[in-house]
């Protein structure tokens, strides 16, 4: 059984997506206080995690911020805030998708069984080390060096990196990676791409090698 985590201070909301989750053969925990939530989850053993923004005690920004720090586990920020800022802001942190209030619970449970269902498959897609010039990619740690030195990056920016280092010299459009990495349309706006990609090269770039290029008129590439 899939579990999942849900930090929410509202524990009729909270109550409502775990008993959504659990009709659909998920086991849930609630933490409604920020700081409690943020321990729970980084000494759980949870496979996804739901995440309010307003939060006692934490926001649910810190929070995402600090699990990413030590987990790439999938986080659906669920939130009464629905600006742009604060979904760019979020998925930036790491989160996966960005869901606003009020929502729908079918819809909420479909998000979730989409993205286990699509972590669960770029973490045993492939097993093998990927290695490009001073580049290494540990498909199975979760993790990335430059020359030795580890690189810290996003679950998201991670999967973006890992896809196209598993397809060298293949250009793939915004388009396509986006449907390949995110899978639904957490944003509306596949521009997110393009800010995955500008993160990934800034972390590239302490090698002073360049590893991204922008084919024109089509999208990106990763060049061997």
């Amino acid at each position: 059984m899939k579990k999942i985590l849900i930090i929410e201070d509202d524990r009729e909301i909270a109550e409502l997506e775990r008993d959504y989750l659990e009709t659909n053969g998920f086991g849930c925990d609630i933490e409604t206080w920020g700081t409690t939530g943020l321990d729970t989850a980084l000494n759980g053993d949870y496979d996804l995690f739901i995440v309010d923004i307003m939060l006692p005690g934490m926001d649910g920004f810190e929070i995402v911020r600090r699990i990413r720090m030590k987990k790439q586990t999938p986080v659906i920020f669920l939130s009464a805030r629905g600006d742009d800022i604060d979904k760019i802001r979020g998925l930036g942190l790491g989160a996966d998708d960005y869901m606003t209030k009020p929502f729908s619970p079918n819809e909420l449970v479909a998000r979730v069984k989409a993205h286990l269902s699509r972590f669960e498959a770029l973490t045993s897609s492939s097993s093998k080390l990927i290695t490009i010039r001073s580049l290494s990619i540990d498909p199975q740690a979760r993790t990335i060096s430059l020359n030795g030195q580890s690189i810290t990056m996003t679950a998201k920016e991670f999967d973006l990196l890992h896809y196209l280092a598993s397809n060298p010299n293949r250009a793939f459009s915004k388009e396509q990676l986006f449907d390949r990495i995110w899978g639904m349309d957490a944003l509306g706006d596949v521009n997110t791409v393009a800010v995955h990609i500008q993160r990934i090269r800034e972390k590239l770039s302490v090698s002073g090698e360049k590893f991204i290029d922008t084919v024109w008129g089509i999208g990106y590439k990763l060049s061997k």
